[in-house]
Parts: C-alpha cells; sequence; structure tokens
C-alpha cells in the first residue's frame, strides 16, 4: 500500500493538524530536500499506508520552528513526531525512523 505524502506549507494547515490530533493521531516527517538520510526516512514511510505531513524544512523553516515551540522537541531533519491530542507522542529521528516503530507509534495512539 502505497502512503500519501501531504506538504504541510503554513502555519494554519499546521493549526488544522493539531486540532485534527484530538481525533486521531497525526503523522508529521520534517524532511530536507537536499539530505540524503532524509531522502532514505522518505523511502522508508512511503508504503506506510496513512497520510504523512510533509514540511520540507528549506521551504518552510518557520513551520519546524513552530513545531519546537509547541512540543519541546528539539529540531531535527530528518524526523517523525506522532500528535495526539495536541502533543508530541513519539517521534524518532535520522536513522530510527523505522516503517514498524511508526506503525506502532499510531496504533499505540489511536
Amino acid at each position: 500500500m502505497e502512503n500519501e505524502f501531504a506538504r504541510i506549507i503554513d502555519k494554519s494547515a499546521l493549526e488544522e493538524l493539531i486540532a485534527r490530533s484530538a481525533d486521531e493521531p497525526i503523522i508529521v516527517f520534517k524532511h530536507s530536500n537536499s539530505c540524503s538520510l532524509s531522502a532514505t526516512a522518505f523511502s522508508e514511510l512511503a508504503p506506510l499506508g496513512k497520510q504523512v505531513n510533509l514540511i520540507e524544512v528549506q521551504r518552510t523553516p518557520g513551520l519546524s520552528q513552530e513545531i519546537e515551540k509547541r512540543t519541546g522537541l528539539q529540531h531535527q531533519s530528518p524526523q517523525v513526531i506522532v500528535l495526539r491530542q495536541g502533543k508530541a507522542v513519539w517521534d524518532a529521528s535520522h536513522f530510527k525512523i523505522k516503517i514498524e516503530a511508526v506503525r506502532t507509534a499510531v496504533r499505540n495512539n489511536a
């Protein structure tokens, strides 16, 4: 099953995601277009079968900073964050981004 990546390009879209996290776990992927490790993480998430909300850090650095401010998680790239009830309930970065770990985090926070 192929995954749907939804680009988040502004703060209002981020606000909508945070609001939706009251009803379901939300996956946010902070991705760098110039990093081979981030490209590997992108490929790892592709078959997830769930919507992954993509923040391209070069295009929208303010969104990455806003997430850091709201969650208290230090910025990493690549980084996957699962939001639930407006809070970060799970995160992983770099080599720890694995499809099964993301699936488990979503399932555990459903």
